[in-house]
């Protein structure tokens, strides 16, 4: 494992832990040659997930790009990363738990809305906004009407 800051070639495993439900190792690392430590985080890759967009287009799935999005929603609120990462653990469970490996954005979109209602209605109604492109105060006050 290269060191996240001088990017030495090898590193040393400090501490290992598994998650509370066993999708992820943590690692506590640190780099011999500028004595940095950061944590890396293994995940089990069950199987590839494609992704039909609205325009019809397919891509894989990509972890990092809904963390972004579920992020950006989440951002400025109290919520700790280990919630966050422990929700796109259990998104990602769920969509290999389908028969499909073709899943559309839409069905994703929907798993990530109850996720984020349960958790934060701020954040829930922040990611409604853009997967649903809300573009008037209309759209969110009928779309608030719903969950009210």
């Amino acid at each position: 494992m290269y060191c996240a800051f001088c990017k030495h070639q090898e590193t040393i495993v400090k501490d290992s832990r598994i998650s509370e439900d066993g999708t992820f190792t943590r690692r506590r690392r640190e780099c011999p040659k500028c004595n940095a430590r950061f944590t890396t985080y293994e995940r089990v890759h069950l199987k590839e997930v494609i992704i039909i967009k609205k325009s019809g287009e397919k891509e894989f799935f990509n972890r990092e790009k809904l963390a972004k999005s579920i992020k950006m929603a989440l951002r400025k609120r109290k919520i700790m990363s280990d919630i966050i990462e422990q929700m796109l653990d259990e998104i990602y469970l769920k969509l290999n738990k389908m028969n499909d490996s073709e899943i559309s954005s839409k069905k994703i979109g929907e798993i990530v809305m109850r996720k984020l209602r349960k958790l934060d209605m701020v954040a829930f109604i922040r990611f409604a906004s853009v997967y649903k492109n809300f573009e008037t105060t209309n759209d969110f006050q009928k779309f608030l009407e719903k969950y009210e």
